[in-house]
């Protein structure tokens, strides 16, 4: 890379941005109008126009965005003819020979840096200036292709991975369903239970001052918060500590292995089991921790109940409806009820569990492999 040309994006392409649609302009027929919330797909309410509009700003399959205000992204459109609104740049290529997807790659990977030198305080966004003044790479025309066909393979296999992973979600989904609430099941002869009644012991984290960001260590005793059940798995992603001696102040929230995490603050209702063997650990107040009662309830069913059980959703659904954010307490948690199946057959689906999440892990391995490989490229290639 140290060998080839470098451009300023000013010079690389022209760049131009959306029409500052307003609300009145909004119909639900016509062109669609698309903002950034459609290309990050946090939305999927598609707003249109229906009069005649400015060439100017009309996209098509295979153009460029960029995203430089809220959410920064490079995107290539491939959903129809629409139109853009403001604070979306649609990159025309009339300056420099660029292979459209090595642009979009290269450029991608300059959003980290963009993003430290972004300005407002309630919306972000990149300057024109400074977007300007970016320098980006320009290798030969035949060299930019055959870094995005390497880079287009290696994003393809990923995705692959992806989906096998959500695939065997589904099928465990599907699983749950079938077993314990289709019409196939015995549902309607298993006695209700509530969960206080499966359960031998429910608490949450230490609340205010009993616990302080500041003491938090590099190491010592986990404390197991939202980032660790957020994804209805346990997750390691993001891990902190206490001391040793600060633990023994706050070992009455101590976290067994077996022990089911829920999330109850933001995202909530999100589970995951305390996988065997895992050390000391305790939880934040940003969770509820249960431990079953094992004679009752198998802990990998009382999980996925939280995920998938229709009743239970309902329940919480309701119960959390209306608030500034939405939180469960214990008390909500404890009421919650739903019809117990026996215990063989909650075996039987932990044991298909425990299969599933053998290929899983097989292809999450595949999976970590794939993101590394695409981080070593992006950096050989992009600095």
């Amino acid at each position: 890379m140290g060998e080839w040309e470098m451009v300023r994006l000013g010079d690389a392409a022209t760049f131009i941005n959306g029409y500052p649609f307003k609300p009145s302009d909004w119909k639900t027929t016509g062109v669609p109008i698309i903002r950034i919330q459609n290309l990050t797909e946090s939305s999927n309410v598609i707003n249109y126009y229906d009069k005649e509009y400015n060439p100017r700003y009309e996209i098509n399959d295979g153009d460029i965005l960029i995203s430089w205000s809220a959410s920064l992204g490079v995107y290539e459109w491939v959903k129809g003819k629409a139109l853009l609104n403001q604070h979306i740049f649609k990159v025309v290529f009339d300056k420099v020979r660029f292979d459209k997807r090595f642009f979009k790659y290269t450029v991608g990977r300059k959003i980290d840096e963009m993003a430290k030198f972004t300005h407002g305080s309630t919306m972000k966004h990149i300057t024109k200036k400074y977007f300007d003044e970016i320098q980006i790479p320009l290798p030969p025309l035949p060299i930019q292709r055959k870094i995005a066909d390497i880079l287009d393979c290696t994003n393809s296999l990923i995705g692959k991975r992806k989906a096998q992973i959500s695939k065997l979600d589904l099928l465990v989904k599907s699983q749950f369903v079938e077993m314990f609430f289709s019409a196939n099941s015995n549902n309607e002869f298993w006695s209700v239970k509530s969960i206080d009644e499966v359960s031998i012991k429910m608490r949450t984290g230490p609340f205010g001052s009993s616990l302080l960001h500041s003491e938090f260590v590099n190491i010592g005793v986990f404390v197991l918060g939202i980032d660790n059940a957020v994804e209805n798995r346990f997750s390691y992603n993001r891990m902190r500590y206490i001391t040793e001696e600060k633990y023994e102040q706050l070992i009455r929230y101590t976290v067994h292995p077996g022990d089911i995490i829920i999330t109850i603050m933001g995202t909530v209702g999100r589970s995951a089991v305390v996988p065997d063997g895992f050390p000391k650990a305790i939880n934040t107040k940003h969770l509820a921790c249960i431990t079953a009662n094992r004679e009752m309830i198998n802990p990998v069913f009382l999980c996925h109940a939280f995920q998938y059980h229709p009743l239970l959703l309902q329940q919480i659904k309701k119960n959390t409806k209306g608030a500034i954010m939405a939180g469960l307490n214990l008390t909500i948690i404890k009421n919650l009820q739903f019809p117990l199946p026996p215990l063989e057959l909650q075996n039987q689906f932990a044991e298909f569990v425990q299969a599933t999440e053998k290929s899983k892990s097989e292809i999450q391995r595949s999976l970590d492999k794939l993101e590394l490989l695409r981080k070593s490229l992006m950096q050989q290639y992009f600095y």
